[in-house]
């Protein structure tokens, strides 16, 4: 198969990974940005490992795809993080990709905000990605290439009332991909961060607390695979921040990013 060939910018990375024939870690592969994205790169040549909850639509998927695997997979409990690696490890041998897509909402107003809420969207849009970033390191590292992809959110650019708390752990995961890039670039691991809008996905009916926020209502909501070839773009490009769009479009969010 052809890898996913992009046209990088000034700005992109000089590491860059070839999907065709890598292997590639996608959470919340289940359903929405996961799934399309697991699809886009198992067309694409990789070969494909399936991390979410739902075990009847992880293997439902994994039958579709040539060359996949499905872990079953709680990315807030430490020792299933642990072992969806090893079990990719034990299965091909290798970890060339890992993208960071498992995430929720909590999109009330800040004076509404229960503290247990945003504990818990915190863990699973901010822990569980460094964890599971933590988890791959020592493989790249040993492979002496590697690239993470954190889907983070356009709310974290801009200042939406309703979504503090959501976007305060996209913000938050931005911080952590940004120093990660600069920490690991030397060694070969890129680290890249996807910005993805309103998205035609089950998403908005799974927020922890409250509803889709109303400047979004006017929003015509794109569809996952606009998000899927964004990550693939980030892969193959090694591009630091890429907005979905179409095309992707790789951008500076603002002073202070890099």
């Amino acid at each position: 198969m052809q890898d996913v060939q992009w046209e990088a910018s000034a700005a992109g990375s000089e590491t860059k990974m070839e999907i065709d024939g890598s292997v590639c870690i996608v959470t919340g592969a289940s359903s929405g940005i996961g799934a399309a994205t697991a699809r886009l790169l198992s067309r694409s040549g990789a070969r494909v490992v399936l991390a979410a909850r739902r075990t009847d639509r992880l293997e439902a998927l994994a039958a579709e795809l040539p060359a996949s695997l499905a872990v079953t997979t709680d990315l807030t409990i430490l020792g299933d993080i642990q072992r969806l690696v090893d079990t990719a490890i034990a299965t091909f041998g290798r970890i060339d990709v890992l993208v960071n897509d498992a995430g929720q909402g909590l999109h009330v107003p800040i004076d509404e905000i229960d503290p247990e809420d945003l504990r818990a969207v915190f863990e699973l849009n901010v822990v569980a990605p460094l964890v599971a970033s933590q988890a791959v390191l020592p493989i790249m590292r040993a492979q002496g290439a590697g690239t993470i992809v954190n889907v983070s959110s356009a709310t974290s650019l801009r200042v939406i009332p309703g979504i503090g708390g959501y976007a305060a752990t996209k913000s938050a995961l931005n911080m952590i991909s940004q120093v990660s890039r600069l920490e690991l670039e030397p060694q070969g691991i890129s680290v890249s961060v996807v910005y993805p809008s309103v998205t035609a996905t089950e998403f908005h009916d799974k927020l922890r607390a409250g509803h889709l926020a109303t400047v979004a209502w006017s929003i015509t909501p794109d569809p996952p695979e606009l998000a899927a070839r964004a990550i693939a773009f980030a892969i193959s490009t090694g591009e630091a921040h890429v907005l979905v769009a179409d095309p992707p479009r790789p951008i500076v969010p603002g002073p202070g990013l890099v």
